[in-house]
């Protein structure tokens, strides 16, 4: 299990010395802390499939709620007391379109 997990460090984490940029950083946080419920890959695992063709019923301003506020009653927490407003409109253009400029 150690040694796993210092796998998933060492290539999930950015090159010693090399920074993320602000774009890099949410992209990083979707896949790790989003990825451990919805799955590395974003297709789904204790939490559904959160990729852009099973979100079509969103739109980026109703999707960044649902990343702030949560879901209630489900596993879906709310993110507001940790991420600005800014953050998850980015967030939900970012699982929306696939991809974050």
């Amino acid at each position: 299990m150690f040694r796993l997990l210092a796998l998933l460090l060492l290539f999930c984490s950015p090159a010693v010395g090399e920074e993320l940029s602000p774009v890099g950083k949410l992209i990083n946080l979707v896949h790790q802390d989003c990825g451990s419920c919805h799955g590395l890959n974003l297709k789904g695992g204790l939490g559904p499939d959160i990729t852009p063709h099973s979100l079509t019923q969103y739109d980026i301003e109703t999707l960044s709620i649902v990343v702030l506020d949560g879901i209630p009653e489900t596993a879906m927490p709310p993110w507001r007391p940790i991420m600005s407003e800014k953050d998850a409109k980015r967030i939900a253009e970012y699982l929306l379109k696939g991809e974050l400029k």
